[in-house]
């Protein structure tokens, strides 16, 4: 990537976010963070208000700057659409219904002469073969993060031992074949991440609180300390 172009590209990553770190846009740009470093400080000499200061994070002060609304090219259009299929297949039905709505909304913006570009993206995500059932389980769990409530696990472990746990749902990850719960293990002690294929039966239990060392940034910064991360899985 010329610099010129990955200067254009932190332009619009800082406009777009609220806060972006310096190791963010590094491994979005693939290059250093003493790299970011030095674009930053350019761009803050060239007169872009560029916010924040190196550890914390940087923001574009959009009251003082601003640029013409750009056009997606074809390759971010068929990001956009696979985005949208996939979230349509593996979701949940809330969620696809509004990626359907999203991508309708998206292909109104577009010129008329890029909406075939929607219409003709040759990246599919099929749902027929997923159940209607986990979609709607994880539907449940999404909800339950928004609203700091605890559930009720049957879950069926990686050694097949069948157990019961009452966790704090922090968040989905998808591994392109599945979904997993991060949550802490109100049985256990301690922080896990349990399968969604091998939950049995769910149902809510209490709220929980927002309580430090037991939030989703404490479970990360858990996982990358214990690399590979044997402590945090369903065996145990």
């Amino acid at each position: 990537m010329r610099r010129a172009d990955r200067l254009f590209q932190i332009t619009q990553y800082l406009r777009g976010r609220r806060l972006t770190t310096a190791r963010q846009l590094a491994e979005w740009l693939s290059v250093s963070e003493r790299t970011v470093y030095r674009d930053i400080r350019d761009l803050s000499l060239s007169g872009v208000p560029v916010q924040g200061e190196a550890g914390v994070g940087y923001r574009i002060n959009k009251s003082a700057f601003d640029l013409p609304p750009l056009m997606f090219s074809p390759d971010e259009i068929d990001a956009l659409v696979i985005g949208m299929r996939m979230v349509q297949a593996w979701g949940g039905p809330q969620l696809a219904a509004s990626a359907a709505a999203s991508l309708a909304k998206i292909v109104l913006a577009l010129p008329k002469d890029k909406r075939d570009f929607v219409e003709n993206t040759a990246l599919f995500a099929p749902s027929f073969h997923i159940d209607q059932a986990h979609g709607e389980r994880l539907e449940e769990i999404r909800q339950a993060i928004g609203k700091r409530c605890t559930l009720r696990l049957d879950y069926v472990d990686a050694r097949g031992q069948a157990t019961q746990r009452i966790i704090w749902p922090l968040a989905l990850y998808f591994w392109g074949g599945g979904w997993s719960i991060a949550a802490w293990c109100e049985t256990r002690g301690d922080f896990r991440s349990f399968r969604l294929d091998r939950v049995r039966a769910m149902t809510p239990a209490h709220a929980y609180p927002d309580e430090s060392g037991k939030r989703l940034a404490d479970f990360v910064r858990a996982v990358r300390k214990d690399q590979p991360p044997h402590r945090y899985q369903d065996s145990a």
